[in-house]
């Protein structure tokens, strides 16, 4: 039965005009889908689906989306972003050989939230994963999350006390009042790619808004999994913040601002 899908031109340009065609006519696309944008079922059969190719360095994701939350479109990620979002992205694989299919992996979870240092309130990201974050290329039970992003030069704190360096090459992207990604220098000094992606761009509040325009930068935190939880208000939060450096658990920098 064909679908009611959307494949944009971008699409269709990546995955050639033959899976395209395969993909209105109903003979590759799923019925029902969870949507990569809110998460929630959708049916293909039932309602306009947008198609959403997601491009790593080497493997690309088809996922699918309610038309409603995301148009069809060509989202440039790292291989690694990619890898480790296939567990929410839940779609078809384009070209990908069966062997190099990824196992489900932690996804990122981003809260934003004030943070006063130095009698001086700046904005904040706060980045804790889903699960374990294993090295690419490993299997096992460890947590490399941190040691990776210390390898990326975010340093490790033990407290709070002043503001963390920047660290040139990354950013983070707000447009039109709203949060959008990080993004993070790109392969041989290319353009900037996304580290995280939102699925939906996030509201931020007046406050982190004026505060990020101000300073120009965004500071972010990031930590193991289990070590900040979803805090419903920013003193709890800044507690979460200082037990995990306190810990040994936390990592920073500041990040220059995108946007506006």
């Amino acid at each position: 039965m064909p679908r009611m899908l959307d494949v944009s031109d971008e699409v269709r340009a990546e995955i050639g005009d033959e899976e395209a065609d395969r993909l209105l006519a109903g003979e590759t696309a799923p019925g029902s889908y969870d949507c990569t944008s809110c998460r929630t079922p959708g049916d293909s059969e039932q309602e306009r689906t947008s198609t959403v190719l997601f491009i790593g360095d080497e493997t690309a994701v088809l996922a699918f989306a309610h038309a409603g939350c995301l148009p069809s479109q060509v989202v440039q990620v790292t291989e690694e972003q990619l890898r480790g979002a296939v567990k929410s992205i839940t779609g078809d694989t384009v070209d990908l050989e069966p062997d190099k299919m990824v196992p489900d992996q932690a996804v990122l979870g981003v809260t934003s939230g004030l943070v006063l240092i130095g009698g001086e309130l700046h904005p904040a990201l706060v980045v804790e994963p889903t699960g374990p974050i294993a090295r690419p290329g490993t299997t096992g039970a460890g947590d490399d999350f941190l040691p990776l992003l210390i390898e990326q030069g975010f340093m490790p704190l033990t407290d709070l006390s002043t503001v963390p360096p920047v660290l040139h090459g990354w950013s983070v992207l707000l447009a039109v009042g709203q949060l959008h990604a990080v993004l993070q220098p790109g392969g041989n000094g290319g353009q900037p790619v996304a580290w995280w992606q939102a699925h939906q761009p996030l509201q931020v509040t007046e406050g982190w808004r004026a505060a990020a325009n101000k300073h120009q930068q965004v500071l972010m935190f990031a930590a193991p999994v289990g070590s900040i939880g979803r805090q419903p208000r920013e003193d709890l939060l800044r507690d979460a913040l200082d037990k995990a450096a306190a810990n040994g658990k936390l990592v920073a920098s500041a990040l220059p601002l995108a946007g506006t």
